[in-house]
C-alpha cells in the first residue's frame, strides 16, 4: 500500500483555506493534514475545526517538533519563507514552499544550502501553472512545431481578486487577531530582504522598486517561471515600466536554431476591476500562433486551454482549441510532488530552479528607470 504523506500547514490564510486544504482533502489517498499553525489563533482554530486537523497551534516549533508531520507547507507571507523553510529542513521535514521562494537572491541561496545540509530532505516550490496538463501536453507539443519564434507575450491582468475569492465557494475567514509586534517583525524582515535585493551602491532602493519586488513575488513569479520553462533564460532585459498597479518589461531572447535570430517577449501584468482573469502566454511563428490561457485557480472547474491558429499546407487558416486535462493545476502539482517526495521523481520546480526567477528580477531592477 502506498504511504500517505503527513502534512503540517504553516500559514492559515487565504491560499491555505481556498486552495491547499481543499485540494489535500480531495487527495486523501495521498495526503493527510496533521497540524496547522498561524500567528492568528482565530484562523488556526477555524481551519483546525473546519478541516478536522488534529493539531492547531500558534507556535511554529510545535509543528516542526511534531513526529506525525513528514512535509511542511510554507504558506506564510513572502518575507518569512526562508526562515520557516530552513527551520523545517533542520527539523527533518520536506518542504512545499509556495512561490516565490523568497524576495532576494542571497535568501534563496541560503534555502538551497539548508536543503543540501538536510540529509536528503527536499524543497518543492509551488509554481502550479507549470504543472497544468494543457501546458505540459498541448502547449509544449504545439510550441515544438514552430521552427522560428518571431515574438511572444506573457500577460497576467487578473481583475478584482477579492471577487474570485468571495465566489470560490470556500468561505474563507479573513486573517485577524494578530499578536502585538507582528507588523513590526514583518516590516523588519522585509527591510532585510530589500537590503539584499537592492544592494547599496549597485541598485538604488526606492518605494517604486519595493512595490515591483512585491508584485514580482506575487503574480510575477508565476509568469517569469512559466516563461523560463517555455524559452529558458533571457539574454537581457530591454526595458521595464512600472506605473500605478501595472508593470511591463521586454525580454530579449535568441532562437535555438542556427541563423534563426532573436525575438522579444513582452511581459505585462497588473490589476484592474474588470472580472476577467486574463493570464496567458502567446507565441508567434511565421505560419503559426500558439496561446495557453489560464483562468482563476480559485474557481474550481475552469480549464486551462490552448488555442492554435495556423496556415495549412493548402493555404487555409485553421483554428483549434485544445484541453489536455480538466484536472486543475493545483491538484496536478500535488500529485507530482507526491511522486517526487515518495518515489524520488526529479523536482523541476526546486529551490535551485526558483533562483533563476530572482536572477531575472535582478535584471529587471537594474533596467528599471524612474522619473
Amino acid at each position: 500500500m502506498a504511504p500517505i504523506l503527513r502534512v503540517g500547514i504553516l500559514g492559515a490564510g487565504e491560499v491555505a483555506q481556498v486552495v491547499h486544504l481543499p485540494v489535500l482533502q480531495m487527495l486523501s489517498h495521498l495526503y493527510t493534514v496533521q497540524s496547522i499553525c498561524d500567528i492568528s489563533k482565530e484562523n488556526t482554530d477555524h481551519c483546525a475545526a473546519k478541516f478536522r486537523i488534529p493539531q492547531g497551534t500558534t507556535n511554529p516549533d510545535d509543528l516542526f517538533d511534531n513526529p506525525a508531520v513528514d512535509v511542511v507547507f510554507v504558506l506564510t507571507s513572502d518575507e518569512f519563507h526562508e526562515t520557516y523553510t530552513v527551520a523545517a529542513l533542520r527539523a527533518g521535514k520536506h518542504v512545499m514552499l509556495e512561490k516565490p521562494a523568497s524576495l532576494s537572491i542571497p535568501s534563496v541561496r541560503r534555502i538551497i544550502e539548508a536543503e543540501r545540509a538536510s540529509g536528503g530532505k527536499r524543497v518543492f516550490v509551488g509554481y502550479m501553472r507549470r504543472y497544468a496538463g494543457s501546458f505540459l501536453e498541448a502547449f509544449k507539443r504545439e510550441l515544438a512545431t514552430i521552427p522560428r519564434i518571431t515574438y511572444a507575450r506573457v500577460r497576467d491582468i487578473i481583475g478584482p481578486h477579492t471577487k474570485f475569492v468571495a465566489e470560490s465557494g470556500t468561505e474563507p475567514v479573513r486573517s485577524s487577531g494578530f499578536p502585538e509586534g507582528a507588523e513590526q517583525r514583518r516590516n523588519e524582515a522585509l527591510d532585510r530582504l530589500y537590503a539584499e535585493a537592492f544592494p547599496k551602491g549597485v541598485i538604488k532602493v526606492t518605494e517604486q522598486k519595493k512595490k515591483l519586488c512585491r508584485w514580482l513575488g506575487g503574480l510575477g513569479s508565476h509568469d517569469v517561471s512559466l516563461m523560463r520553462e517555455a524559452f529558458g533564460m533571457p539574454d537581457s532585459v530591454a526595458g521595464v515600466s512600472v506605473t500605478d498597479g501595472f508593470w511591463c518589461a521586454i525580454f530579449n531572447y535568441r532562437n535555438t536554431g542556427p541563423g534563426f535570430g532573436s525575438f522579444a517577449v513582452t511581459y505585462e501584468s497588473g490589476f484592474d476591476q474588470v472580472p476577467n482573469f486574463d493570464a496567458h502566454l502567446a507565441v508567434y511563428g511565421e505560419r503559426k500562433r500558439v496561446l495557453i490561457k489560464y483562468d482563476s485557480p480559485y474557481i474550481k472547474g475552469l480549464p486551462t486551454y490552448v488555442e492554435v491558429d495556423e496556415v495549412t499546407d493548402t493555404g487555409e487558416v485553421q483554428s483549434r482549441r485544445i484541453v489536455s486535462s480538466f484536472e486543475d493545476a493545483y491538484t496536478s502539482e500535488m500529485k507530482d510532488m507526491y511522486e517526487c517526495l515518495v518515489n524520488g521523481r526529479f523536482i523541476k520546480t526546486s529551490a535551485e530552479d526558483a533562483l533563476s526567477d530572482l536572477l531575472i528580477f535582478d535584471m529587471m531592477y537594474k533596467r528599471m528607470k524612474e522619473p
